[in-house]
């Protein structure tokens, strides 16, 4: 191997662990649901939609958590999820041996995949404890940025993040705590309670792109640092100068190209 291309997305970050993750997520819903509060969680409509929904069915089952009604409120994230639901020869064993002992992973009597915009829009009258999984995972199209609009300003309800947010999306200026923040031209105060987890990220973090880098065999020349903010791909390529100290690495400014 000559070259490397290689993100960096958490290159100066670690993840939690997925079963302490599973853990908070019962917790800090468990305290909002007891508090009479919504969450809000925005997500991915492929992948993150699915893993959120399979631990909140978990921890249900497990009697972690009471059966309030979950929504999943995106066409895409329903139409995805029932691709997964066709396809259980791609489970990976744990959520087979669920599908196998207990029921469908992705489909509860307590859940609801909503399609339609009217039933959509029903949600801004419910007053009882719920969760919304709605997407875009940054809040920066979709249905979601309603349901924001419905509930950022109330103290007993929770947003929980499990994705990553690009820097000066909506979802990015909520978690670093921007008070108000524009939703529709308008401004609106966040009084909720923000929460964020990593260990549902599907990106890798700093230990597993390293040892993805330490394992590669052949003289690598060239590494191209991309896709990461300045600050976790700089910190990457420091690390990847001290694992590989004769490749020449590079993080690419903006607009900057290269030849191989």
């Amino acid at each position: 191997m000559d070259c490397l291309q290689i993100e960096s997305t958490y290159g100066d970050r670690e993840h939690s662990a997925k079963q302490s993750a599973n853990e908070e997520v019962g917790g800090l819903v468990r305290e909002t649901i007891d508090k009479r509060g919504q969450v809000i969680i925005p997500a991915f409509s492929v992948g993150r939609t699915q893993q959120i929904v399979y631990t909140l069915h978990q921890l249900t089952c497990d009697g972690k958590l009471p059966r309030v009604p979950i929504f999943v409120d995106s066409p895409l994230s329903v139409n995805a999820t029932e691709v997964y639901r066709l396809h259980p020869e791609c489970f990976n064993q744990s959520i087979y041996r669920f599908l196998r002992e207990k029921e469908n992973p992705f489909g509860m009597e307590n859940l609801t995949y909503i399609r339609e915009l009217a039933h959509s829009m029903k949600l801004n009258d419910l007053k009882e404890p719920a969760i919304i999984v709605s997407a875009s995972g940054m809040c920066e199209a979709g249905r979601i940025r309603h349901h924001l609009k419905n509930h950022l300003g109330q103290p007993q309800n929770l947003v929980l993040f499990i994705g990553y947010c690009a820097e000066h999306t909506l979802g990015a200026q909520i978690l670093s705590g921007q008070n108000p923040v524009n939703i529709f031209g308008e401004p609106h105060p966040v009084r909720a309670r923000i929460a964020s987890l990593d260990a549902f990220s599907g990106h890798a973090d700093k230990n597993e792109l390293r040892r993805y880098v330490e394992k590669l065999s052949g003289d690598i020349k060239k590494i191209f640092v991309v896709h990461g903010e300045e600050s976790q791909a700089m910190a990457f390529g420091k690390t990847l100068r001290q694992i590989k100290p004769k490749a020449d690495v590079l993080v690419p400014e903006y607009k900057q190209s290269a030849t191989i």
